[in-house]
């Protein structure tokens, strides 16, 4: 089970944030290839909203949901406007019609210290709890005390805090540890709020696209110290990060060593299941 995949079509949907090798089409045929190089036992996808241009954010649901014959779906995260209440209820409305749907999004990594925290984003944020869907937490590393906040102030909100909070992984030649880094402490700190689970993704677009396994892995020890294996959540996040295989490969060899069949499989399937309550 894949926590975390993108999918956009530039010809469909607008995304001003596009550059570079991502500046086109992601489908189901492009997926098709990245998969060449995974397992072959059966695949499920959570899709998360890829950042078309706001007002596009329920057509976007539309249109993947119409891939889903040729991609196996089991659940999307949407996005919504969390710090419009009104427009937050809006979307909401039009999420319940469409039972795919099983969390919302509302990137924070580029916005500034504690916006989640507004009167706003809390009564939006409070409407998404009570529509049992989960919300995703986008954040940079400094901004890990703002989810933490978010998570006492409101105990009943399921937080998926998403790339492990974005650390700095740097290159692969760096020295510096994982542990013992405000990264690190920041993250067991929310790791004690019982409503936050934390997906294994996105490290290697983190590392500018250049990483090893040996790089890689002191980060996923700590969210692992931190949360325990009924916690985490395999995730892709491709094509922003990749290829699929090698990171799928790498989580699996990090699973073996570190757990036993069943936190081996609760990361990689259960777990994301229980968590967006997928059909």
């Amino acid at each position: 089970m894949d926590a975390h995949l993108h999918l956009w079509d530039t010809d469909v949907l607008t995304y001003d944030w596009l550059e570079g090798p991502l500046l086109r089409s992601f489908g189901p045929d492009e997926l098709d290839v990245a998969l060449r190089d995974a397992p072959d036992d059966e695949c499920g996808f959570v899709f998360v909203q890829a950042e078309c241009a706001p007002e596009q954010a329920v057509a976007e649901v539309d249109w993947v949901s119409s891939l889903a014959d040729r991609v196996p779906l089991r659940g999307v995260v949407a996005r919504a406007p969390l710090e419009d209440p009104a427009a937050t209820d809006i979307v909401l409305a039009a999420y319940t019609e469409r039972p795919l749907v099983v969390g919302v999004r509302r990137l924070l990594q580029s916005e500034p210290e504690g916006f989640c925290l507004r009167p706003g984003f809390l009564r939006s944020a409070q409407a998404v709890a009570a529509t049992g869907l989960t919300f995703d937490a986008c954040v940079r590393w400094a901004q890990l005390p703002d989810v933490v906040a978010l998570a006492d102030a409101l105990p009943g909100l399921r937080i998926v805090l998403d790339h492990l909070g974005k650390p700095e992984v740097g290159s692969p030649q760096a020295a510096d540890p994982a542990d013992g880094t405000p990264w690190a402490e920041s993250l067991r700190d929310l790791a004690q709020r019982p409503n936050v689970v934390c997906k294994l993704s996105g490290l290697p677009a983190e590392s500018a696209g250049e990483w090893s396994d040996a790089q890689v892995r002191p980060f996923l020890d700590v969210a692992l110290d931190a949360f325990g294996p009924d916690r985490l959540l395999f995730g892709s996040d491709w094509p922003v990060s990749g290829p699929f295989g090698r990171w799928l490969a790498t989580v699996t060899a990090w699973l073996d060593d570190r757990v036993g069949p069943r936190g081996h499989h609760a990361v990689l399937r259960e777990n994301a299941e229980r968590v967006y309550r997928l059909r």
